[in-house]
Parts: structure tokens; sequence; C-alpha cells
């Protein structure tokens, strides 16, 4: 499991106060970067060997507000992973340890506009970094 941890600035909020719901996109996209690149598996590198990764489906349960100033973590594990999907698990945790937001992502790996099939190294190194 990778965590991630971050404070919530006031342009990312609503009037009101509250994260917006666009931003929470934002910042499981961020955990995610931040989780695929402890794993050996940065953005910049895999887009170099044109291997991409497009989300197919995000389901997203707010359970809590998170509000401005509040610092979270961000909570990024593998729930699923084969050699040419994955389902991910992201939850974010308020500074008080409370869960305030489940999101389930699932993607796929691409290259040359086809389905991109992880090798066993490539595979074993990502089960293991994103367990």
């Amino acid at each position: 499991m990778f965590e991630y941890q971050r404070k919530i600035y006031g342009f990312e909020c609503d009037i009101y106060g509250h994260l917006n719901n666009a931003n929470y996109l934002h910042l499981l996209e961020e955990a995610r970067s931040e989780a695929l690149e402890q794993a050996g598996f940065s953005l910049k590198e895999l887009n170099e060997r044109g291997v991409h990764i497009y989300l197919k489906k995000i389901e997203i349960d707010y359970l809590l507000g998170v509000n401005f100033g509040e610092v979270i973590t961000i909570k990024t594990s593998t729930m699923e992973l084969s050699k040419i999907k994955f389902v991910w698990l992201q939850e974010i945790y308020n500074r008080a340890g409370q869960l305030t937001t489940k999101a389930i992502v699932t993607g796929i790996f691409s290259k040359d506009n086809r389905i991109y099939r992880l090798s066993e190294d490539e595979l074993k190194a990502m089960q293991i970094s994103m367990q």
C-alpha cells in the first residue's frame, strides 16, 4: 500500500470551503502517479517507452467532506492486477484518521493504440510495490 499526504488549499475548494468534487480526481491522480513512480513505473518513463495507462472507470463514494486547510492521506493499493488490466483502491483519510472518500479505479495498459501486456518482471514489480 502506498500513502501520499497533502494539504488542501483554498483554490481547490468551493464557496463553502469544501474540496470541490472535480479536485478529488486531481488528488487521486497525484497519488496514483506518485505510487507508480515509487513502484518504478514513472509516467514519464512509461511514456518514453510508448506505454500508456488509460482509465476505464472511476467509482467515487464521498463519505465525509474535506475542508480547506485539511491535511489528507491518500492510500493506494491494488485490488486486481493482470498483465493488461488493473483495479486500484484509493482511500482518502482526514487528519483524524477518518475515511472521507473511497474510489475504485479501473484501467488498462496500452501501447501503439493496442492493449499492452506487462512482462512477467513488470507485473511482479508492480504487484510487490502496490500491495
